[in-house]
């Protein structure tokens, strides 16, 4: 599995513990039973509980840079995204920041709407600077 694919997931965890109102150890298993996660089932599973833990964090960086919006008006997608950018920018600093931005891009893009990879793109990028 690749790293895209392991995002992917955990974004769809996310969203099942945001909408679904999941409890994010059945989430996990639920999206890991359907996958052959391998040796990214420890980075899923980092991605999805460190998020959620770290989401007033994350939300504190997202916050001031949304010019004109409030994070609870963001589509849910976007919003997820977001917080998982930020946390990945701040927590797995392995990861160079071009690249948590570009896979956050590339599932808006896939996931959400029209406009939702520039402006995720460019959130994230002004939170690379502040992380």
């Amino acid at each position: 599995m690749n790293r895209r694919l392991a995002r992917e997931l955990a974004l769809q965890t996310l969203y099942s513990v945001e909408v679904g109102r999941h409890e994010p150890a059945q989430a996990l298993a639920d999206v890991a039973e359907g996958a052959d996660l391998g040796e990214d089932r420890a980075f899923v599973r980092d991605l999805v509980l460190g998020t959620l833990e770290s989401s007033e964090e994350c939300d504190s960086v997202i916050v001031p840079l949304l010019q004109g919006w409030t994070i609870e008006r963001l589509p849910t997608l976007d919003r997820l995204l977001l917080r998982m950018g930020v946390y990945e920018l701040r927590h797995r600093r392995e990861t160079p920041p071009a690249v948590v931005i570009n896979e956050a891009v590339e599932l808006a893009k896939k996931f959400s709407t029209e406009d939702s990879g520039r402006f995720v793109n460019g959130v994230l990028d002004r939170a690379s600077k502040v992380a």
